[in-house]
C-alpha cells in the first residue's frame, strides 16, 4: 500500500489490531487514531512515514517496535526517535545550510557507487560468460513454438516416456541439439505445483549425476521444461528389456552414480533436498552410461534443521518408506529406504510389486532370508552369474555384500538407516575389493 494512512481509519471505533507495516506509506500518522479505545495492537514499521508520533490514547503504551524504519518519525525519547522541532523558523534556516554541505558529499558518494556497481557488473558479466562457456548444457530461451518444431508437435513417435504429471518427447533444435521436453498435463490436481516444485529444486542444484534442465517453457495453457537428453534410457529398460542387459560392474556403476547424486542432494546443500519418487523409471542413463537421477516433481526442500516434515504427496507404493506411507513423513531417510530397494531390484531383477511378492512375502524379506540361509546365489540375477565362471565367488561375495547393504538402508525404523554419505563409501569400497579380487583371480 502507498500513500497517506486515512485520517477516517479513527472513526473504526471497535478496532482492535492494526497491522500496516512493510508497506510504502507515506505522510504523517493521523492524530484521530488516539481516539482507537480497544486499539491493543499498532505497528506502522518498514514505512515513509513522518512527522510526529500521536501520544494520546493507547499510544502511550506502545513501543519502538511500532514505528522502525521510517523516514523521519519524531517523538518521545522512549521511542528512539529524534525530538520533535517546537518551532519551524530555526529548521527553515538549517535545511538549507545542510542541502549546501551534503550535496558535493552525496554527489560523491553517488558516483564513487556507480563506478564500483560497473566494475562489479562486468565481473559478473565474466563470471557468467566463463560458466555458460564451461557448460555444456547453458540456460538458454527456447519458444513454444522452436518446441513444436523439434518435437514434431509433440508426435507420439517422439514420446519416450509418461509420467503422473506429464510426458516426455524427444526433439532436436535446428542446431542439431538433442533434447528431452516433459511436458506437464495440466489438468491433474498438483501438476502446477508439481512444475514449479521442479523448477525450484533444479534452480539451485548442479551434480553430474542429476539431470540438467537446459529451459522451460510456460504460458497459461502450455507448462514444459527442456531437459538434457539421455540417449540410453532410463534404468528400468535396462533391466527389463530381453535387447538390453548390464553386467555386474555395470549395475554397481549406476548404483554409485545414485548414491553419489544422493549424497549431494542430502549433505551438499545448505538446504538438503528429498527426492521422494526414487525408482528405476527415475533413474536415466546418458551416452556413456554414467546414471542421472531425474523427475523431481514431487520433491522437498527441507528448511535448515528441518529434516523431517510432513505431506499428503504421494510417492510409488513399494518403494515407499513406511513412515511416508502411514503418516507422510517425508524426511532424507525417506530416500535412503527408497535407495536401499532400488539396490535390491538392480541386482535381483525383481519388482518389489512383482506377482511372488504377496501376503508377508516382499522382495526385502525375500533378499533377506537369502543373506541369512546363505543361498544369495537363489535371488541374483541369473544374468549376472554363471556357476562355471572363474570369477563367480568373487561375485558372491560382492553381491552378498550389496544386499546386505541394502538391507541396512532399509530398515523399517527410520533412524536404524544409514545415511547416503556412509552408504556412497561401502559402495566404492565394494567396487574396489570387486576390481582387485577379479584382479587375481
Amino acid at each position: 500500500m502507498q500513500g497517506p494512512i486515512p485520517q477516517s481509519l479513527g472513526n473504526s471505533i471497535n478496532l482492535e489490531f492494526l497491522d500496516l507495516s512493510s508497506n510504502n506509506l507515506s505522510g504523517v500518522i493521523p492524530k484521530s487514531l488516539e481516539a482507537l479505545r480497544y486499539l491493543q495492537y499498532f505497528n506502522v514499521s518498514f514505512n515513509r512515514l513522518q512527522g510526529e508520533i500521536p501520544s494520546g490514547g493507547h499510544f502511550a503504551d506502545f513501543t519502538t517496535k511500532s514505528f522502525l524504519h521510517n523516514d523521519a518519525l519524531c517523538g518521545a525519547p522512549r521511542l528512539q526517535v529524534p525530538p520533535c522541532k517546537a518551532h519551524g523558523r530555526s529548521r527553515s534556516k538549517i535545511v538549507p545550510k545542510l542541502i549546501y554541505i551534503l550535496t558535493p558529499i552525496v554527489l560523491a558518494i553517488v558516483i564513487v557507487a556507480l563506478i564500483f556497481v560497473l566494475i562489479g557488473r562486468n565481473k559478473k558479466i565474466k563470471l557468467q560468460t566463463q560458466d555458460d562457456s564451461s557448460s555444456p548444457f547453458p540456460w538458454r530461451r527456447i519458444s513454444c513454438e522452436e518446441l513444436l518444431r523439434a518435437t514434431k508437435a509433440f508426435s507420439e513417435t517422439n514420446l519416450i516416456g509418461m509420467g503422473s504429471y506429464g510426458s516426455v518427447y524427444k526433439g532436436m533444435l535446428l542446431d542439431g541439439m538433442s533434447i528431452a521436453v516433459k511436458v506437464f498435463n495440466l489438468q491433474p490436481e498438483g501438476a502446477f505445483k508439481s512444475f514449479d516444485v521442479e523448477c525450484e529444486v533444479m534452480r539451485n542444484i548442479r551434480h553430474r549425476n542429476l539431470i540438467k534442465i537446459i529451459s522451460s517453457c510456460t504460458n497459461l495453457d502450455f507448462k514444459a521444461l527442456v531437459l538434457e537428453y539421455m540417449p540410453n534410457g532410463s534404468l528400468e529398460k535396462w533391466l527389463y528389456s530381453h535387447n538390453y542387459c548390464l553386467d555386474f560392474l555395470q549395475r554397481l556403476d549406476v548404483m554409485i552414480d545414485v548414491a553419489s547424486a544422493l549424497e549431494y542432494l542430502h549433505h551438499g546443500n545448505t538446504t538438503p533436498t528429498v527426492h521422494c519418487d526414487l525408482k528405476p523409471s527415475n533413474i536415466l542413463l546418458d551416452e556413456d552410461m554414467v546414471a542421472h537421477v531425474a523427475d523431481f516433481g514431487i520433491a522437498k526442500l527441507l528448511s535448515d534443521g528441518d529434516l523431517i516434515v510432513q505431506t499428503m504427496t504421494l510417492a510409488t507404493i513399494g518403494y515407499m518408506a513406511p513412515e511416508y506411507g502411514t503418516g507422510g513423513i517425508v524426511s532424507t531417510r525417506g530416500d535412503v529406504y527408497s535407495f536401499g530397494i532400488m539396490l535390491m531390484e538392480t541386482f535381483t531383477r525383481k519388482k518389489p510389486a512383482e506377482e511372488m511378492f504377496a501376503g508377508e512375502m516382499s522382495l526385502k524379506r525375500w533378499v533377506n532370508e537369502a543373506l541369512m540361509d546363505g543361498s544369495i546365489v537363489g535371488v541374483v540375477d541369473c544374468n549376472l552369474m554363471g556357476g562355471e565362471e572363474k570369477d563367480f565367488s568373487v561375485k558372491e561375495q560382492c553381491v552378498s555384500s550389496i544386499l546386505s547393504l541394502a538391507m541396512e538402508c532399509s530398515n523399517d525404523s527410520p533412524e536404524k538407516r544409514t545415511n547416503m554419505e556412509d552408504a556412497l563409501v561401502r559402495l566404492k569400497k565394494i567396487k574396489v575389493s570387486f576390481l582387485a579380487d577379479i584382479g587375481r583371480t
